[in-house]
């Protein structure tokens, strides 16, 4: 257990900063917080499931987001999408078939859609089409195997996080601002009695 923790830790420390996290956070803040849009996630597989944990995090801290598929996303349900959007699209490789796919589809109806993406290949087909490309740093995975999706998963969602908390520090969202977005549970009633 401890190896495993240990490798993980290290992946985290050693994500790269880049100036790419700032433009990230600057295109959510323009066409989300301050041009009404909102942000739209996607990914393949894991990454999927990491894109909609990030869109409903965003949504509850005053980020309206939306998770669309990118199988679906070619079935009609493009049509999410509207002018004052922003993407976020991940892909550990960069080169996920039906993420590329989506970047051509959402250009060809939005040319100007601003994209930022979240992958382990820098130089990856992905990161080239990217507005704002953020990169995980290509640690590897603690599975066994070296194939099951962890060490990435663990570094999207430490990504996502960071773009949350950065969004939230310069919109200004308060407590008052999350509680009225927390009517139930515990976080609710947290929120509550401090706002």
């Amino acid at each position: 257990m401890r190896e495993i923790l240990e490798a993980e830790s290290n992946a985290i420390r050693n994500i790269p900063y880049s100036a790419h996290y700032d433009r990230a956070v600057a295109l959510i803040l323009e066409h989300v917080h301050r041009r009404g849009g909102k942000l739209v996630t996607s990914g393949m597989g894991k990454a999927g499931q990491i894109a909609m944990n990030i869109a409903t995090t965003f949504s509850s801290t005053g980020i309206p987001a939306v998770n669309l598929h990118p199988s679906e996303a070619q079935h009609g349900d493009l049509g999410v999408l509207q002018p004052d959007d922003v993407m976020l699209l991940i892909s550990n490789s960069g080169k996920t078939r039906e993420i590329l796919e989506l970047v051509t589809l959402a250009r060809n109806l939005i040319p100007n859609i601003p994209i930022i993406t979240i992958t382990g290949h820098p130089d990856s087909a992905l990161s080239e089409m990217a507005d704002a490309a953020l990169f995980t740093g290509g640690a590897p995975e603690v599975c066994p195997l070296g194939l099951t999706p962890t060490t990435s998963t663990t570094l999207m969602t430490v990504i996502g996080d960071i773009l949350v908390v950065n969004v939230m520090k310069q919109s200004g969202f308060t407590t008052r601002d999350y509680a009225l977005r927390h009517h139930g549970g515990y976080l609710g009633h947290a929120a509550r009695s401090q706002s």
